[in-house]
């Protein structure tokens, strides 16, 4: 038998930190309080209202929000939801529990399960709790008396006359049931939430719930496996009854335990003391080479205070010399009073020399000492970044390291890391990053906390460069910066578009995938067909697809990934008033109506195919990047071909006409050129053979997180 008293720790709402009161059952399998769940969500809605302010989330003050919710409650909010006066209309919840957000389905809050087994004990932890204070009868007239009984379908506590007035023998309610006195009634029958008059008679075992017959036959669990309530009542009580019995077995192992532990908090009280002494001593030697070093340099001011005094003393003393009737006038005046030539010459020669000195320095006057000490100054800002950056340095934590294949700068940037290492890993990271300028002398770093190990950024410049770094926190601990890592924002901002499944798309030669964002070409038996007719110096076929957005005016990037397998690929722009030209000057091999030969010399043909291209296009195959023969290209053909980046970017600037061709890994220009943008633009991919392109995904807040699960 468990006491009661010992599993209240069990019984506690992680969003109110009180006793549950008719809790709910979340599809995560944590408990929350009913009027919690509305409160939290109705927060959330407020946020909305309120514009996200912190304010509107200490709406209750039975709901404690922790700070790591915000970013969850700021992303719900986005979703335009309004707020209703009696139900919050929100389907995503952020688990109290879990701290994930959970998604609530369509019915919300109305789709979920009471706990009543949870309430039960609740109800049993209460009555332990004030087992002196008793349930008085509800219908008693004043006073009333303490209740003996309570009926589970009337919902009432009745002392026994009370009882056996609203009981009689003979009638309906007389078939009542009734249990001792308690304030905890449940429902005989739990009923389905999405079918409210269909009582749960099966278990599904993919979303671990009640579920009843029409959630099977048609509803949200028609594919899901389920078994009978009966079955799943049986399985699930032996499973729990076996694994107590196994933590039953262990009890002295557990006892073992929590002895290792006690013995573990009292050595984590003496080392964290040990820990202390030694951090204050570190901190007390600082003050004492601080102390020294202040000491010496004040000596070193009034030693220099004392020589310029003495300095500008003596020269004032010198200059109240040269008045009348004082020092070296008074004293000069003196002597031309004497009348004996040679006494007067063996004086006045020495004071004649001093008279000059004097009449010399009051023509070029000049302070015998400055009164500036700007050669005093201390300068500090070395060792105030020094010691803005001490903490506790470990040898168990490691360094973290930026990975640049899995960053990404596009939309936004993607900022990915990884600890080589097998130590222990930080429960929190600091990234840091900084625009590279040279005209700035002093570097601001912008600063963000992370809790998993990789950062969504937005509101980068476009082409610029940017310094990351990153270090790990453990608790007070925390780890060396890693090595900066420089990368480099688009040339412009990111265009969205989806590949045009409409405007000239060959659906037998190319497939698309659902999300329209993937292309490949597919020869099949109708280019098998069409080869059968071949001949030596005809084209095959190149298949024209383009995106389904244009470009009228502004500068524009965008990139996408060739798979290396390709053989040939073209991509550019293309203007509006050429489509229809693009997908009509392609060589069809596979029609009947194809003419094998024109008669005309291949050379010919090669020179009317060039210069008749409707659009700007550059070849890709092989894993190499062709740059196109123009007057400016090199004119060795090997210095014309490239390695094919991972991932390519296009660049159009409208305004000045002009195209590019980008590694967009490193966002380095291989190829520019000009092009007429008099009309809209649109993005455009050929393909032949065995080829695929993939446009490249935006960088999203979901981008990370799933990046994070991975």
């Amino acid at each position: 038998k468990v006491a009661i008293k010992g599993i209240e720790r069990e019984l506690i709402c992680p969003a109110c930190k009180e006793l549950f009161t008719h809790p709910l059952i979340l599809p995560c399998q944590h408990n929350v309080c009913h009027k919690c769940v509305k409160e939290i969500l109705f927060a959330f809605e407020d946020s909305l209202a309120d514009g996200g302010s912190e304010s509107s989330n200490q709406s209750s003050p039975r709901i404690r929000v922790s700070s790591s919710s915000m970013d969850r409650i700021d992303r719900i909010s986005r979703s335009g939801i309004k707020r209703n006066s009696l139900t919050p209309r929100s389907t995503l919840f952020p688990c109290p529990g879990c701290q994930r957000d959970i998604d609530l389905g369509e019915r919300g809050i109305n789709g979920l399960f009471r706990n009543f087994t949870l309430e039960t004990i609740v109800e049993r932890y209460r009555q332990a709790a004030r087992a002196a204070i008793a349930i008085m009868c509800d219908f008693c007239k004043p006073p009333p008396q303490e209740s003996t009984k309570s009926c589970m379908d009337c919902s009432a506590s009745y002392c026994n006359e009370c009882f056996k007035i609203h009981h009689p023998w003979g009638t309906v309610k007389a078939q009542h049931e009734y249990v001792g006195p308690t304030t905890n009634f449940r429902p005989k029958i739990l009923m389905c939430p999405e079918h409210e008059m269909e009582r749960v008679n099966m278990y599904c075992e993919i979303c671990r719930r009640p579920v009843c017959h029409l959630c099977k036959l048609g509803g949200s669990h028609a594919n899901h496996r389920v078994t009978t309530m009966s079955t799943a009542y049986k399985t699930l009580k032996e499973k729990l009854s076996t694994d107590i019995e196994y933590l039953i077995s262990k009890e002295s192992q557990v006892k073992a335990h929590i002895t290792q532990l006690d013995l573990l908090l009292k050595e984590t009280e003496c080392n964290s003391a040990r820990a202390k002494q030694e951090a204050s001593q570190s901190f007390e030697k600082l003050y004492r080479i601080l102390e020294e070093k202040k000491s010496a340099a004040l000596r070193a001011i009034e030693t220099s205070k004392n020589i310029r005094l003495e300095k500008l003393q003596t020269q004032v003393e010198e200059y109240q010399g040269l008045l009348e009737n004082n020092g070296l006038v008074g004293y000069a005046q003196e002597v031309l009073k004497e009348t004996d030539p040679s006494c007067f010459v063996q004086t006045a020669k020495q004071l004649h020399v001093r008279i000059q000195k004097a009449t010399e320095s009051l023509k070029s006057f000049r302070p015998a000492a400055e009164t500036t000490f700007e050669d005093f100054v201390v300068d500090i800002a070395k060792q105030e970044d020094i010691l803005g950056d001490l903490s506790f340095h470990s040898n168990g934590l490691e360094i973290p390291e930026i990975n640049e294949e899995q960053s990404r700068m596009y939309n936004k940037a993607l900022i990915s890391w990884e600890c080589p290492g097998k130590m222990d890993s930080a429960d929190i990271y600091v990234l840091e990053y900084h625009k590279l300028n040279r005209e700035e002398e002093s570097v601001t770093w912008q600063k963000t906390e992370v809790c998993g190990k990789s950062q969504v950024l937005s509101g980068l410049d476009d082409d610029s460069s940017y310094a990351f770094r990153v270090q790990g926190y453990k608790g007070s601990i925390c780890s060396p910066w890693s090595q900066e890592v420089i990368l480099h924002t688009p040339p412009a901002p990111v265009f969205s578009f989806l590949f045009d499944d409409k405007c000239g798309y060959n659906n037998e030669h190319l497939q698309l995938n659902p999300g329209r964002t993937s292309v490949e070409s597919r020869a099949g038996f109708p280019l098998l067909l069409g080869s059968e007719r071949l001949q030596i110096g005809c084209y095959t076929t190149l298949d024209y697809i383009i995106g389904d957005t244009g470009i009228a005016k502004g500068k524009h990037f965008w990139a996408f990934r060739v798979e290396a397998y390709s053989y040939l690929v073209k991509v550019g722009v293309v203007p509006n008033n050429k489509i229809q030209k693009l997908f009509h000057t392609t060589h069809d091999v596979t029609s009947p109506r194809y003419e094998q030969d024109s008669g005309h010399d291949s050379g010919s043909e090669d020179a009317f195919f060039d210069s008749s291209q409707p659009c700007t296009l550059v070849t890709l195959g092989m894993k190499k990047f062709f740059i196109p023969t123009t007057p400016g290209a090199p004119k060795d053909p090997a210095s014309r071909i490239l390695p094919l980046p991972s991932c390519l970017g296009i660049c159009l600037d409208c305004d000045r006409g002009r195209v590019g061709f980008y590694d967009a890994g490193c966002m380095k220009c291989l190829y520019e050129c000009e092009v007429d943008c008099s009309g809209i633009m649109y993005p455009a991919f050929a393909l032949m053979g065995s080829a695929a392109v993939h446009l490249e995904e935006a960088v999203t807040a979901k981008f990370r997180e799933y990046h994070n699960d991975i």
